[in-house]
């Protein structure tokens, strides 16, 4: 039989691709990694790129190609034969890893390298890698001794594991709870693309009325237009219950034990490798240097942001008191009297945006506005295999006409896909024996789907995300590194790798780029001028709490890690509950069990570095400003971003690249503008 996880293939064979082939090719691919680096290591004479890297390199890639569609296929088309066959294989990738890591011979070779004459006549993308190379090695505990060393594997193993049931645990709560609804009165408020969902997810489980489910686009229009209190409470409750001991399914997919012992294992991981904490140990591949670092930067903007999400609640709560009587604003109110706040401060509502963003049109808008910044032309391809009849696949060439490579765009919410939003890699650009291997990219979102005949509508939201995920998608597509390891997003810090998705947004809030695609989906007229002013004075409504949430978040996540919190599932808690009584102004409910699915940092790459998304943030606002005061669609600047950024992918340090671009070190006032937030004394990130 042959395993199309083991053809040379340009494209994933996804029709062809089976759970009884995963664990064969990757058993095969391994045995033949671990031939190639005996191989190497015995060859005779001094260690170049060439004989050592090169290959080594080569064979990674290889892996990886059979793994990706693998992992990808386990979160957005999940079964239980899928599910056993990529359980079964991650201790076994996690130990190949361990192993090179800790192989001292391999070690010697590349620190040979490093210290030889050949080394100072490479490139910087060859120099990186070596030297992110000596680094890895460290983290993996090559200086430790051999039972150390055993150790530390059986902690990589675990942790694999645990991090992956976590997930799966949030997808089967996730899709575990639904509320069918056939009593109308209970709908009342609700929009018409909201009840058409429902509608049409009863249908497809057979059922009679509407079905409500936790996936977000079936569980948002709830919070934020539902009349009825209680099925917003109920809402609410379930969703942010998930996977805990609370709730109505709790203790079901309960993640309790699995994230004390997450972050037990961490710390101990940390430990054996000398460093005071995991915190210190994640900042080892970060811009930031020290913890204290992090910790003043998200306290800093935490200082300029309390006080007004404080005066916004304030005014919240009397309105919701003066206009509806209700005195007790609870966690489940908050998005709807915001809601309707921002209707009767702005005369707008979000749901007025929707007949404006169809989703095909604001993907050919997307293409339209990187055409303007950057010279891209991006066509569909027909007839390319996926997993699913809404995936669509792209071509990306730059204005000579060069392909620089393709992507999947998977928008829509189903069943057995993971929730939120991501980029993740296909195939990485590098040289194959002189041939160029173009970059392909998964973009994946969970909109509201097609139903009854019309478009997916987004919302302005959802038209954000979208732009993020193609900013994250067009770092991997447009690097013109031809090094696997340092091409695109890899080897980029992680708190810099959300600079170009957070960028990209900015184009969502634009009058020209918006004339690109912003258009009624029946009558083609562009979006009315009062409606564009009304969005953009409501940019900033609540942008105090949004900031404040985000900190919350962050600092959860950085204290968790850096005071080695999390000793059981009460510690965990009462550390979320006090960084709540320092950020937060929204008083979450008793029973809210949110760390239960903050997948981000229990089962993601975040894990003290969801702060990411802030220190980016800065960097991202302060770029945008550039285009500010040059015009959005200048295209010397647009070149420059990409030339100095997108291009040179994780080669050289990103604070290097920002200069490069800005002209200086970036700073905190754009961000604060953007948000509404008067800025004070400057900062740097």
């Amino acid at each position: 039989m042959t395993n199309p996880l083991l053809e040379n293939l340009t494209l994933p064979a996804f029709s062809r691709l089976s759970p009884e082939h995963v664990e064969p090719a990757i058993d095969q691919l391994l045995d033949e990694h671990r031939a190639l680096v005996r191989s190497v290591l015995d060859k005779p004479g001094e260690h170049t790129w060439e004989t050592l890297f090169q290959p080594l390199e080569d064979k990674d890639d290889q892996l990886k190609r059979a793994w990706s569609p693998v992992s990808h296929l386990h979160s957005v088309a999940d079964n239980d034969d899928l599910r056993q066959a990529y359980n079964a294989c991650l201790p076994k990738l996690t130990d190949h890893a361990t192993e090179l890591g800790q192989n001292e011979d391999l070690f010697r070779a590349c620190k040979t390298l490093a210290e030889g004459d050949e080394y100072a006549r490479l490139d910087i993308p060859r120099q990186k890698i070596i030297s992110n190379a000596l680094r890895d090695f460290r983290l993996s505990g090559i200086d430790l001794g051999q039972e150390d060393k055993n150790r530390y594997k059986e902690l990589q193993q675990r942790l694999s594991k645990l991090q992956t049931q976590y997930e799966e645990n949030l997808l089967d709560a996730t899709h575990g709870w639904t509320k069918l609804v056939t009593d109308e009165s209970l709908l009342s408020g609700l929009p018409e693309t909201a009840l058409e969902l429902a509608a049409e997810t009863a249908r497809r489980r057979d059922q009679s009325g509407w079905l409500f489910t936790l996936e977000y686009p079936s569980y948002q229009p709830v919070m934020a237009y539902a009349d009825d209190r209680e099925f917003r409470q109920e809402m609410y409750t379930a969703y942010n219950t998930r996977a805990s001991e609370q709730g109505p399914d709790a203790g079901k997919w309960d993640n309790g034990p699995l994230m004390t012992e997450i972050l037990s294992l961490r710390q101990e991981l940390s430990a054996l490798l000398g460093y005071g904490n995991y915190a210190e140990y994640s900042l080892a591949k970060k811009m930031a240097d020290t913890p204290d670092d992090v910790m003043a930067f998200l306290h800093d903007l935490a200082a300029r942001s309390k006080a007004v999400a404080q005066q916004e609640l304030a005014g919240l709560e009397k309105f919701a008191d003066e206009e509806y009587g209700l005195q007790d604003l609870q966690a489940w109110d908050i998005p709807y009297y915001s809601e309707k706040l921002r209707q009767k401060k702005f005369d707008f509502s979000q749901e007025e945006l929707r007949p404006y963003f169809p989703a095909d049109q604001v993907v050919e808008g997307l293409f339209a506005v990187v055409n303007r910044l950057y010279g891209l032309s991006i066509t569909q391809r027909e007839g390319v295999e996926a997993w699913h009849t809404d995936v669509n696949y792209f071509e990306v060439r730059d204005e000579g006409g060069a392909r620089r490579g393709g992507f999947y765009l998977d928008l829509y919410a189903r069943p057995h896909k993971r929730g939120g939003a991501w980029m993740d890699e296909c195939v990485t650009r590098k040289l194959n024996n002189g041939a160029l291997q173009t970059p392909v990219a998964y973009l994946t979102c969970n909109f509201t789907p097609p139903v009854s005949g019309k478009p997916s509508l987004l919302t302005h939201d959802e038209v954000l995300t979208l732009f993020h995920e193609f900013g994250h998608g067009l770092h991997h597509i447009l690097t013109l590194i031809d090094y696997a390891a340092v091409a695109g997003i890899n080897g980029v810090p992680w708190d810099a790798v959300e600079l170009p998705s957070q960028f990209l947004e900015n184009w969502c809030w634009e009058r020209e780029s918006l004339d690109l695609f912003a258009r009624h989906y029946e009558n083609g007229e562009p979006l009315p001028g009062d409606l564009f002013g009304k969005m953009q004075q409501a940019r900033t409504f609540h942008a105090g709490m949004h900031m404040v949430r985000q900190l919350e978040l962050a600092l959860f996540d950085f204290r968790l890690h850096y005071e080695r919190r999390g000793r059981d599932t009460n510690d965990i808690q009462s550390l979320l509950d006090e960084v709540r009584g320092d950020v937060a102004v929204v008083k979450a409910p008793p029973d809210n069990r949110f760390q239960h699915g903050f997948a981000h940092i229990f089962a993601g790459g975040y894990a003290a570095g969801y702060y990411s998304y802030k220190w980016a943030e800065v960097l991202s606002a302060d770029a945008f400003s550039r285009f500010e005061e040059n015009g959005i669609f200048d295209p010397v600047t647009g070149r420059d971003f990409l030339h100095t950024v997108l291009e040179q992918g994780g080669s050289r340090e990103p604070m290097d690249l920002f200069v490069e671009f800005r002209g200086r070190k970036p700073v905190i006032d754009a961000l604060l503008r953007h948000s509404g937030i008067t800025p004070a004394t400057p900062v740097h990130p």
